[in-house]
């Protein structure tokens, strides 16, 4: 059973969401304090976060922002703002969805279980440890480091990087890397998969990796494994 902390100041929606996602097994938590609201995060550690801009005291966009320095928890936005900008903001900060209010509870089912599919898929894989132009790539604990450097990364992040560097060398297409992040994309902006490789490749840079993430224009991405005997 998943626990998911909504955070959410509109209580008839509150008491919807929950009623509906209790009903699907999930258990749901809310916040009690807006103003506090990492002290109930770490106190609750739930497996995904859902949560809305809007907020009294600070705006989702901060207490994302704070989450993630703690944590690699799928983080996933509820919002009635449409600009395209917020979209982008939440990406950037390390959200890995965006769901416009209104919603239909089928669509936001949907994105919740592909999300925590693909955050928690990972630790029942039997090869969770790549090794990527002298770096190592641990697949459970969403880190890339090397001898110098620890690099944390969110599941979106691990997603793309582990399916880019098993295929190593070969161009994987964006509609490939879209099919395979999210279930059904044809919620998500084109742009999102850009913003969250773009966001990727500036946390690979502190590990001397940032160009080994090429693109290839009309095409999609390629990871590229130097040789080392050359």
């Amino acid at each position: 059973m998943f626990r998911i902390l909504l955070i959410e100041d509109d209580e008839s929606l509150f008491k919807e969401i929950q009623e509906r996602l209790t009903s699907w097994s999930y258990t749901i938590d809310g916040v009690q304090d807006f103003s506090n609201v990492m002290e109930e995060f770490q106190a609750l550690k739930p497996d995904l976060v859902l949560i809305d801009i809007q907020l009294p005291k600070y705006d989702g966009f901060h207490w994302c922002r704070l989450i993630r320095h703690h944590s690699t928890v799928p983080i996933v936005f509820l919002s009635s703002r449409d600009h395209p900008m917020d979209m982008v903001m939440s990406m950037q900060l390390g959200a890995d969805d965006f769901i416009q209010k209104p919603f239909h509870f089928d669509v936001l089912v949907a994105k919740i279980q592909a999300v925590l599919r693909r955050a928690y898929s990972y630790t029942s894989h039997p090869l969770s440890i790549r090794s990527w132009n002298g770096a190592t790539i641990d697949l459970e604990k969403n880190k890339i480091f090397t001898h110098e450097h620890t690099i944390d990364l969110t599941k979106n992040e691990i997603a793309i990087l582990s399916i880019l560097v098993d295929r190593q060398n070969t161009i994987v297409s964006r509609d490939e890397l879209m099919n395979r992040l999210w279930d059904d994309h044809r919620f998500i902006s084109d742009n999102t998969l850009t913003v969250n490789v773009n966001r990727l490749r500036k946390k690979l840079e502190e590990v001397g990796l940032g160009h080994a993430i090429e693109t290839k224009v009309g095409q999609g991405y390629i990871a590229i494994e130097k040789d080392e005997t050359l």
